[in-house]
C-alpha cells in the first residue's frame, strides 16, 4: 500500500488560491496514478482531480475545472493541487489518493482508489 501525507491549506479568503502537497511512500516503484477528493461537513467524499502515473493525463471534476491544476513530480514522490478564485464552496477536507483501481476518469470515486492520506483542512471564508 501507499503511504499519503498531505500538507498545505487552511484558512483562505474567496478568490484566493491554494497550494496542496501530497508526499508518497511506501510501494510507489510503479508511480501510481494519484488523485484528490474532498468531504464538506455532512456531505459524501467528491473527486477533485486525477493525475496518470506518467503525469500526461489529468481529469477533473466539473465544480473545479478552469480553477484547479493538478501535477506530479515522480522523482520527489509527490502530488500538488492548485485551485484558483476560491469558493466558500470549496471549504472541506481535501484527501489524496492512490493507486487507482479503475481507468481515470473524470467521475472517479472513493471507491476507485486504494490508498489514501488523512486528509488536510480547507475553509474559505467569503
Amino acid at each position: 500500500q501507499v503511504h499519503l501525507v498531505e500538507s498545505g491549506g487552511g484558512f483562505l479568503q474567496a478568490g484566493g488560491s491554494l497550494r496542496l502537497s501530497c508526499a508518497a511512500s511506501g510501494r510507489t516503484e510503479n508511480n501510481p496514478a494519484m488523485g484528490w477528493f474532498r468531504q464538506a461537513p455532512g456531505k459524501e467524499r467528491e473527486f477533485v482531480a486525477a493525475i496518470s502515473w506518467s503525469g500526461r493525463l489529468t481529469f477533473y471534476s466539473d465544480s473545479v475545472k478552469g480553477r484547479a491544476t493538478i501535477a506530479r513530480d515522480n522523482e520527489k514522490k509527490t502530488s500538488m493541487l492548485q485551485m484558483s478564485s476560491l469558493k466558500p464552496e470549496d471549504t472541506a477536507v481535501y484527501y489524496c489518493a492512490a493507486e487507482s483501481l479503475n481507468s481515470l476518469t473524470d467521475r472517479m470515486t472513493p471507491n476507485d482508489f486504494n490508498s489514501w492520506g488523512r486528509g488536510t483542512p480547507v475553509t474559505v471564508s467569503a
